[in-house]
């Protein structure tokens, strides 16, 4: 049965049960957390009444019946829109502090993200979340705890090679060279640190402004370009290094409303891929649209987490719900 029912959507072997629905209304499986998040997207047009996530399907459908009676083994599985528990963790937070003087900014912050997930983090502003994004990359080190990336500790020796690895970032700001071109922008990373040779890394750089929709705007300097076009080619820059995990810190907040939603255009095709992604964000469509897993930060603390079902409809915290109730107006 689907969630409006009731139903909790764990099968078991030999049991029975109805899709409920019509000829307007579709089930939709997906074997992906990243395809769910795009069937709940699309199903807003395609009349798609439940997505369930799916490990192992072996399930038969009369097609010309309304309501179908069917059995399966118990191999499927889904828990919110995040049925992550097969995979590796690729980002471990161990009792993380951070210290700006006399001011405690992060709390014993304890935290997995497993491979492949897409985790939103939201809060007041001055929570630390962009502190606990840029510990992350070591761009902060932290005062105390510690942070493992696919197992291995980041420390004051590694971060470097550890970075250049596993993880990219899109900033708040650009942070493109003004007297270097798009190509050039997006090459010096990979050619630089990377040792790519320049033919793979322009041919690199070009597919990754094919995929943000600027390819044209490759010999173009920043400055001609609009503040939603410099994000993209930021988002092209970190997809050019082809690590695992891309971090994002506020990437929508320095742009005019109407550029936004070109970049979480872009985000949204993002979410497709096995890509694990931590992403700071004040835009609640995009956490409902995309994340796994929604976390709230205040005062340098994680107050609240869930899948974004239960956080944007039955959140736990009076606090998570009073900011819900200012943001959501």
């Amino acid at each position: 049965t689907p969630p409006s029912q009731g139903g909790d959507h764990q099968f078991e072997s030999g049991t029975g049960y109805q899709l409920l629905g019509g000829p307007r209304k579709r089930l939709v499986f997906v074997t992906s957390t990243a395809w769910s998040g795009i069937a709940r997207h699309l199903g807003t047009f395609s009349h798609v009444a439940d997505v369930f996530l799916v490990r192992h399907v072996w399930v038969l459908f009369n097609p010309i019946a309304e309501n179908v009676p069917y059995s399966c083994p118990r191999k499927v599985e889904r828990k919110g829109m995040c049925a992550m528990a097969e995979a590796k963790n690729m980002i471990e937070i161990h009792d993380l502090n951070k210290y700006f003087g006399d001011v405690h900014v992060l709390k014993d912050i304890n935290l997995t993200v497993k491979e492949g997930e897409k985790l939103v983090i939201i809060g007041p502003s001055g929570s630390g979340k962009s502190t606990l994004i840029r510990c992350v990359n070591y761009l902060e080190e932290p005062t105390s705890g510690s942070i493992k990336i696919d197992g291995t500790e980041l420390t004051k020796k590694n971060h470097l090679e550890m970075a250049r690895k596993y993880s990219s970032m899109v900033f708040q700001q650009f942070n493109l060279y003004p007297n270097m071109t798009v190509l050039g922008n997006l090459t010096l990373a990979p050619i630089k640190l990377q040792k790519k040779s320049k033919e793979e890394a322009t041919k690199t750089a070009l597919e990754a402004l094919r995929r943000v929709g600027l390819e044209a705007k490759a010999g173009e300097y920043p400055q001609n370009l609009s503040g939603g076009q410099q994000q993209r080619v930021a988002i092209a820059r970190a997809l050019c290094t082809r690590q695992p995990i891309i971090l994002f810190d506020e990437p929508t907040s320095a742009l005019d409303p109407e550029m936004v939603q070109e970049v979480l255009n872009v985000m949204v095709e993002l979410a497709q891929e096995n890509i694990t992604m931590m992403c700071v964000t004040h835009e609640m469509g995009f956490a409902r649209e995309v994340a796994d897993r929604v976390i709230f930060v205040e005062d340098g603390q994680i107050i609240e987490e869930g899948t974004p079902e239960h956080f944007f409809t039955n959140p736990s915290s009076e606090r998570t719900k009073l900011f819900l109730s200012k943001i959501l107006r």
